[in-house]
């Protein structure tokens, strides 16, 4: 991997971020708007966002990035641009590592913009510092771009993109701790929940809504990074050249 290389690829995935303004709305408008939504839902009923808020800002920036970072690197591989850098001397993993980097910085701004949002427009009521709670965003979003360079490496259209998300992203939104406590649940699930990185990422999330520090807070930060870096290096390991 090298690092010039990389941050060429990254410079390239953002000029081409840059004239695609639906993309760059749906990274940086969508989450605040679906925050939104579930404010207005529950404004009649007091405490209830407070309570919901924060893992929902665990949720929406990993979904979005997922969706956007799969289906973006999909068509740089369907459209042989992938196969002809190949060419170059750049690498799987300069590839990949730019894509990561560029989507990282779309990540920390979305993450900026949606707790604003959520803080200042929407009320959300949070006892620990306001960047504790931007960091958690950023990694959920960087674990969202990570899965999905991991799921783009796997599939051969958009759709079939799009189709891992019952695989990949279903699961962890059910077994994450949003609807019901982990501990709670019954003893299988709670043992599949503990292998899902966003259960770790909710974790967090109501540490910081919850004024909780240290290890409480700090530990699944640890572990949802942890699964980001092992994604991104088990997707440089098996992206393929192009799609047959």
């Amino acid at each position: 991997m090298n690092a010039g290389r990389t941050l060429a690829t990254a410079g390239r995935v953002l000029r081409q971020l840059g004239h695609d303004p639906r993309s760059i709305a749906l990274m940086l408008v969508a989450p605040s708007l679906l925050v939104g939504l579930f404010a207005w839902l529950f404004s009649e009923q007091a405490g209830v966002f407070d309570r919901v808020g924060g893992p929902i800002l665990a949720l929406f920036p990993f979904v979005v990035m997922f969706l956007v970072t799969s289906i973006t690197t999909l068509r740089e591989r369907r459209s042989g641009t992938l196969e002809r850098l190949m060419t170059t001397p750049l690498g799987k993993g300069d590839f990949i590592g730019g894509y990561a980097l560029a989507f990282g910085l779309m990540a920390v701004l979305q993450a900026v913009i949606t707790v604003a949002f959520a803080v200042l427009v929407c009320g959300l009521d949070v006892a620990g510092p306001v960047w504790q709670l931007g960091l958690v965003a950023v990694l959920d979003a960087l674990l969202g771009t990570a899965l999905g360079l991991l799921a783009s490496a796997f599939a051969r259209t958009e759709f079939q993109a799009v189709q891992f998300m019952p695989l990949l992203v279903f699961p962890q939104i059910i077994l994450g701790g949003l609807f019901m406590p982990r501990d709670q649940m019954p003893g299988a699930l709670q043992a599949v929940s503990d292998w899902l990185p966003l259960s770790y990422a909710i974790d967090a999330v109501t540490a910081v809504t919850a004024g909780d520090d240290g290890w409480t807070l700090w530990g699944p930060l640890l572990i949802v990074a942890a699964f980001a870096v092992g994604a991104l290096v088990l997707a440089s390991l098996t992206l393929h050249r192009r799609t047959p």
